[in-house]
C-alpha cells in the first residue's frame, strides 16, 4: 500500500512537470488534450455529494454523545474562521510591502466581467436550509447537503438502536464511496497533466511576467501562512511534525493545485487525512466537508493581495476602517462561497463592492485568475486538512501508527 501511494505521488509530480513543459512547447496547440482534463473533473465532481453525505453522516453520528458533536462542531467553526481572520492579514500586509499594483502599467482588456450578485449574509445563513434536500443533492449545493447531513447524523443518535439500519446503510455506502474515490485516484496523473497543460500552454509567461509582482505576493503570503499557521497548530495541538503533516498531505495539494477546486480535491483530502495523518473517521467525516465550504484561507489571502493590488493600480488609498471592512466581509463571504474554481472572483466583487473600489478592477487581474486560484486552493486544502489533525488532536482520535511507521 505505502509503495502504490508512493508511486501515486511520484506519477502525479512527473505528469505535472511534463505538463508545464509541453505547455511552454506547444503552446495553445496543447488544447487537444484538455478533455482529459475535463473527464478527470467530471469523474472527481459526480463523487462529491454522495461522498459529503454518506461521510459526514457517519461523521456526526459516529461523535455520538451531542455535547462532543457541540464541542467538535465549535472548535471546527473556531478554528476555520480564526485562521481566515490571519489568512486575509497576512494577505494585506505582504501585499503591503510587495507592493504589487505601483508603477505597473499594462492595458485593461476591453470586456465585461461577469459577477454574480451576492445576496446578503443574512440570506446566505437562510440558503443553507434546504427547501428539498433531494433538490439539493440533485444541484450539489453543498451547504444544503452538509445542513441535511448533520440532522441526519443527529437523528441517528437521538433515536439509537432503532436507527442501527440507517446508520449501517450509510456506513456501508461510506466505504462504496472511498473506493470508488481510490478508483478515480488511479486517473489522476492522465487528468493533471490534460488540466495544467493547456493552461500553460493559454498564458506562457507572456502574461505572468507583466503581473509577476501578485503572483510572488500571493506566493509569499501562502507560504507564509502555511509555516506560520498550520507548522504551529498540528505542532502544538496534536504534536505532529510539521513535516509529517505536510508530506501527508502533499498527494492532495498537487491535486488542488491542478484542479483549482477544493470541493473536487475533498474526495483525495479524506483519503491522505485518514490514510497518512492518522485522522479518525468520524473527525475526518465531520470537519473536511465542512472545510471545503466555509475554510477559504488561500482566498482571504488572494482577497487582501487583489484588493490592495486594485488600489494601487487605480491609485486609491484604503482607510483604516477599509482594511477592516475588508477582513470582516472576507470571513463572513467566505462561509458562502462555493470551493469551486473562479469562485474567488465572486467573493472579490463582494469584498470590492463593500469598500467602494471599481469593480472593473476584476478585469486586470482577470487574465491570471486561474493561475491565482491554483495558489488560494492548494492553500485551502491544506488548511482543511491542518484543521482535522487540530481537531483529533485535542479530541485523542489520531492514530500516530499511520504516520510513525
Amino acid at each position: 500500500m505505502r509503495l502504490f501511494k508512493m508511486n501515486l505521488l511520484t506519477q502525479i509530480l512527473i505528469a505535472f512537470v511534463t505538463a508545464i513543459i509541453l505547455g511552454l512547447i506547444f503552446g495553445q496547440s496543447i488544447e487537444v488534450i484538455k478533455p482529459l482534463g475535463d473527464l478527470f473533473l467530471r469523474l472527481i465532481k459526480f463523487i462529491i455529494a454522495p461522498l459529503v453525505l454518506a461521510t459526514l453522516v457517519i461523521g456526526v453520528a459516529s461523535i455520538g454523545d451531542p455535547k462532543s458533536l457541540g464541542r467538535v462542531g465549535t472548535k471546527t467553526i473556531g478554528y476555520y474562521l480564526i485562521t481566515t481572520a490571519v489568512a486575509i492579514v497576512i494577505g494585506l500586509g505582504t501585499a503591503f510591502i510587495v507592493s504589487p499594483g505601483k508603477g505597473l502599467s499594462i492595458e485593461v482588456q476591453e470586456k465585461e466581467v461577469e459577477v454574480n450578485e451576492t445576496e446578503g449574509v443574512i440570506q446566505t445563513f437562510l440558503n443553507i436550509v434546504p427547501e428539498n434536500p433531494f433538490l439539493a443533492l440533485t444541484e450539489g449545493n453543498i451547504l444544503q447537503i452538509i445542513f441535511f447531513a448533520i440532522f441526519v447524523g443527529l437523528a441517528i443518535t437521538l433515536v439509537g438502536e432503532k436507527a442501527g439500519p440507517v446508520y449501517r446503510f450509510f456506513d456501508g455506502f461510506a466505504e462504496v464511496m472511498f473506493r470508488i474515490t481510490g478508483i478515480v485516484m488511479r486517473f489522476a496523473p492522465i487528468g493533471i497533466l490534460g488540466l495544467v497543460a493547456p493552461i500553460i500552454g493559454q498564458y506562457g509567461t507572456q502574461v505572468l511576467l507583466p503581473l509577476l509582482k501578485i503572483i510572488i505576493a500571493v506566493g509569499i503570503a501562502c507560504l507564509l501562512h502555511a509555516i506560520a499557521v498550520y507548522s504551529v497548530s498540528v505542532k502544538i495541538f496534536a504534536k505532529m511534525s510539521p513535516l509529517t503533516f505536510f508530506k501527508g498531505i502533499t498527494p492532495a495539494a498537487v491535486v488542488a493545485f491542478s484542479t483549482a477546486s477544493s470541493a473536487g480535491t475533498l474526495p483525495v483530502t479524506i483519503k491522505n487525512t485518514q490514510e497518512n495523518l492518522g485522522v479518525s473517521n468520524k473527525i475526518s467525516s465531520f470537519v473536511l466537508p465542512l472545510g471545503a465550504t466555509i475554510n477559504m484561507d488561500g482566498t482571504a489571502i488572494y482577497q487582501g493581495v487583489a484588493v490592495l493590488f486594485i488600489a494601487q493600480f487605480y491609485n486609491l488609498e484604503l482607510s483604516f476602517m477599509q482594511i477592516v471592512t475588508v477582513v470582516i466581509t472576507t470571513v463572513l463571504a467566505s462561509i458562502g462561497t462555493a470551493g469551486v474554481p473562479g469562485a474567488g472572483m465572486i467573493m472579490l466583487a463582494m469584498v470590492l463592492g463593500a469598500i467602494g473600489l471599481p469593480l472593473e478592477g476584476i478585469a486586470v487581474i482577470a487574465g491570471i485568475d486561474r493561475i491565482l486560484d491554483m495558489f488560494r486552493t492548494t492553500v485551502n486544502i491544506v488548511g482543511d486538512a491542518s484543521a482535522a489533525v487540530v481537531v483529533a488532536g485535542t479530541e485523542g482520535e489520531i492514530d500516530r501508527k499511520a504516520f510513525e511507521k
